[in-house]
């Protein structure tokens, strides 16, 4: 199993949540996160004082899936959150050794 961590713009959110499903992804978690890469956020204008918002917010999907599904799910995210500007994101792959569901006791792939 791998655990697929996509770090993306927020607005792609929806976007990117209805092309995995529609691959057979059965759940997620989502968190809204804020950070900063090559990008290194940028300057704002607030009543007329100009200050730099150094941490940019984003959303991190976090998914498991059978290793043989992990590459599509990564291909689908990138196209799926690509719009081609700086600070689309980045997608980290971790093997997962063993899941649990709690509530039946299975575990492995019949645990996702």
């Amino acid at each position: 199993m791998k655990k697929i961590e996509a770090i993306i713009k927020p607005y792609k959110l929806d976007e990117v949540k209805t092309a995995l499903t529609e691959m057979g992804i059965q759940g997620m978690t989502v968190t809204e996160v804020k950070g900063f890469g090559r990008q290194k956020g940028h300057v704002e204008v607030y009543r007329g004082a100009e200050y730099e918002v150094q941490f940019l917010p984003k959303v991190k999907i976090e998914v498991v899936v059978p290793e043989d599904m992990a590459t599509s799910v990564i291909e689908k995210i990138i196209v799926t959150a690509n719009t081609g500007s700086i600070g689309d994101g980045k997608i980290f792959v971790v093997p997962v050794e063993e899941s649990y569901r709690i509530r039946t006791g299975e575990t492995g792939r019949d645990a996702l």
